[in-house]
């Protein structure tokens, strides 16, 4: 593309725009640390005050003959579940393997079977974990049901293959509780079913209170980048909705669905009769220890005042895939971010063309990485015409620029007038002076959207490529002993050769083009790949392997489109023919003149005015 004065305004356009993306986009993990670790760190040090060196092993006796106490006393008409002994049963699928605990009758652990976390090691979902509600054990005490130790039956084995698991909590009085768990075949998503006989004695005025505390853990390669990635994703009123950046959300209408989220994996609580409301309280870690995140979430329900009565829930834990998520639950496949807030404009983009596209080219192709490269080719071929537009007014700006030329010469410091003829020029040429960095312009929702796309695709997680192990994270071919700002502690190669090309176009851009008066516009175009590379180095080498392809694409239409399809004597001709040709002034063209001429007017005034002093 030719490096005319517009052309370096889309430039200066596009690194902004990158900048605000990213801005955008890492804000979120920086917002209220300090102040948190300063509370965890006060929190700890009060805690570690409270208790005398020398005291500690009489503490921990007291502190848990208090809390047997204090069990028994809330357990009320269900003393038996109050001390109990922990137990795990597991049961499994060709997809995971899930731990259940006798204590609350509920998930203690789900190890994805086909997904390896950073380290190698299996990924394990809810590794810290409490689900429960709160019921009244007798007139005057109150229990959560995670704290009460349940009695598990065998796993029995259905027709359909599932397999079926109950975890039964009874009381003196003939009160029961039972959670029935069913785990399908091939499926991440596991049916929990809550009974309860005489309900309208264990909750009070039908109202279920679930409170859900859980933490998420690192499965990546850096927690830092997946930390950045994680959010709380919910359907509220039917709607699909996030936070990220803020660390709370309060519920106003129905929920029927609560995630948490890690970049390639959620765990989500579904409640197929809807809650009325509830909030959550969010935050990302902020030291360096594996745990990502921690939330805590109060989610009410208003259950009908009756003796018996049966709520179905779901719970999934599982890889946040988006063929799998859109026949989960409504909206669920809006937990894959393809695209949201100010960039929303960018989801169609990914769900209509770059997903059937690379889907398509991957599904007769193993390695992603030629999966990527094709990709790139399609992307270059649809928006070939953009390309060759913004070739083609490159060609007529250098046509004209001997005219440039003698105009600068002519009118000198004289930048009103310079710029009226100029003007005038391009009008008798029939040159369209935006018609360089429109195209550029044009293709930046495609960037932002193949950022999206890669940054959310879990398919791209572990395939290496090249030199690349995993293609979903940068590509590190050296680790620096110091951290530099913004640039981080490694050295990807992918953006190094995806900034190097990014050079190499700038270069011969600027050998095509005559040399700018002003520095500044001079210098932007090698400025922007340096730009690039401290905005890439982090990113997945996906991308970073998508933008070297797609830079080595630009020079080779460059050297084909200018020395075997663009005729510059042609061209010559026809803008001869469009200045012999009546000219109409379109009402930019008329706008832009009078306010050309009126600046110019102003301009003389002044000069005159200073000459007569």
């Amino acid at each position: 593309m030719k490096t005319d004065k517009n052309t370096v305004i889309g430039f200066v356009l596009l690194g902004i725009l990158f900048f605000a993306y990213f801005w955008y986009s890492s804000k979120q993990q920086n917002e209220l640390l300090a102040m948190k670790q300063k509370q965890e760190d006060s929190i700890r040090r009060v805690q570690a005050a409270s208790i005398k060196p020398g005291d500690t092993t009489l503490a921990r006796l007291d502190s848990l003959k208090r809390d047997s106490a204090t069990r028994l006393s809330a357990a009320g008409d269900f003393t038996t579940a109050a001390i109990g002994t922990e137990q795990l049963v597991s049961v499994e699928n060709e997809l995971m393997i899930v731990t259940f605990t006798n204590k609350g009758g509920q998930v203690k652990t789900v190890q994805l079977k086909k997904y390896k976390s950073g380290n190698g090691t299996p990924v394990l979902l809810s590794g810290s974990s409490e689900l429960g509600y709160g019921i009244n054990t007798s007139a005057n005490q109150s229990s959560l049901s995670s704290n009460l130790f349940f009695t598990a039956s065998a796993v029995a084995k259905n027709a359909d293959g599932s397999q079926t698991l109950n975890f039964s909590l009874a009381a003196a009085n003939g009160e029961n509780i039972v959670h029935q768990y069913i785990i399908k075949p091939n499926e991440y998503m596991m049916d929990w079913n809550v009974s309860m006989t005489g309900a309208d004695k264990l909750l009070s005025q039908g109202a279920l209170n679930i409170q859900w505390k859980t933490a998420t853990f690192q499965n990546e390669k850096t927690a830092t980048y997946e930390r950045q990635m994680s959010n709380i994703c919910f359907s509220e009123g039917d709607n699909f909705d996030y936070i990220s950046a803020k660390n709370e959300r309060k519920f106003e209408k129905p929920v029927q669905w609560l995630s948490v989220v890690q970049q390639f994996f959620n765990t989500t609580l579904i409640a197929k009769n809807s809650f009325n409301g509830g909030q959550i309280q969010w935050a990302r870690k902020t030291d360096s220890s594996n745990t990502l995140a921690t939330a805590d979430a109060n989610l009410q329900m208003k259950l009908p005042v009756a003796a018996s009565v049966s709520v179905p829930f779901q719970l999934y834990y599982g890889p946040s895939d988006y063929n799998i998520l859109k026949k989960e639950a409504p909206e669920m496949d809006k937990i894959v971010n393809l695209g949201r807030d100010m960039y929303s404009f960018v989801r169609p983009i990914n769900k209509y063309i770059i997903m059937p596209v690379f889907d398509f080219f991957a599904g007769f192709i193993k390695n992603y990485g030629w999966v990527i490269l094709l990709l790139t080719l399609f992307i270059r071929l649809v928006t070939s015409w953009l390309t060759y537009s913004s070739y083609l007014s490159g060609a007529k700006m250098k046509v004209l620029r001997p005219e440039l030329d003698a105009l600068k010469k002519k009118f000198g410091s004289d930048q009103q007038g310079f710029a009226m003829e100029q003007m005038k020029l391009f009008r008798e040429a029939g040159v369209n002076p935006l018609g360089g960095c429109i195209p550029a312009l044009l293709q930046i929702p495609i960037f932002f959207a193949l950022y999206s796309f890669f940054n959310s695709n879990i398919a791209l997680r572990g395939q290496s490529f090249l030199w690349s192990p995993d293609l979903s994270t940068y590509d590190s071919i050296a680790h620096l002993p110091f951290t530099i700002p913004a640039f981080g502690d490694h050295v990807s190669l992918f953006t190094i050769t995806a900034v190097a090309t990014s050079f190499l176009i700038s270069i011969y851009n600027m050998a095509m083009t005559p040399t700018q008066d002003n520095p500044a516009l001079k210098y932007m175009p090698y400025i922007f790949p340096f730009m690039l590379l401290f905005i890439f180095n982090r990113l997945p080498s996906a991308l970073t392997w998508y933008y070297t392809v797609s830079n080595l694409i630009t020079l080779g239409l460059q050297f084909v489109i200018q020395n075997y399809i663009i005729n510059h004597d042609k061209i010559l001709a026809k803008i001869d023919e469009k200045r012999k040709a009546p000219k109409t002034k379109s009402k930019w063209q008329e706008r832009y003149e009078q306010m050309t001429e009126s600046q110019k007017k102003i301009q003389d005034l002044k000069n005159k005015t200073q000459n007569k002093k």
